[in-house]
């Protein structure tokens, strides 16, 4: 028998003042600039990670890649929820569907999201049909609204073995 969880992430990081690429979902989003973070910054992944750890009951992202730790300075994110997925995985659980997310003015995803889910779905195990990846403005509101940095939500629902 299994159980089906639910897990909520969430990620926000500042554009960055230094030129360097944008990564969202592993993809590398060109013409525009990236994000300020100690891995490469990807929100998206980050939040996906978050998501998983947080329904499997472990510590979030930063518990396993401390910005404190030179060794993860500049770390593919993917590495990030492979990392999520093996411990689910230990758990003896499954992806069964995530979506996610990205809160920002600019720049346009869609030319990007078939890449990103494409990129997402062998990691997470799962059809890229599973993987919803969406965008939405801030409405020009606050500090995304002013295109200072970029926000990623994500919810995953895992299969479990049932607890007794």
């Amino acid at each position: 028998m299994t159980d089906t969880i639910v897990g909520l992430g969430y990620d926000i990081h500042r554009f960055s003042e230094t030129p360097r690429p944008l990564w969202l979902g592993g993809v590398k989003v060109h013409d525009t600039k990236g994000l300020d973070g100690h891995s490469d910054a990807d929100v998206l992944c980050h939040a996906l990670a978050d998501a998983i750890l947080g329904a499997i009951g472990e510590p979030d992202i930063g518990y396993w890649f401390p910005p404190t730790d030179a060794s993860c300075e500049g770390i593919c994110s993917l590495r990030i929820v492979e990392k999520a997925v093996e411990l689910l995985h230990a758990q003896g659980g499954r992806v069964v569907n995530a979506d996610c997310a990205l809160i920002a003015e600019a720049p346009k995803i869609l030319p990007f999201v078939a890449q990103m889910k494409e990129t997402l779905a062998p990691i997470l195990g799962v059809s890229p049909r599973r993987v919803g990846i969406k965008a939405t403005t801030n409405e020009k509101l606050g500090a995304l609204g002013r295109r200072e940095g970029m926000a990623a939500f994500a919810t995953v629902a895992l299969a479990v073995p049932a607890e007794a």
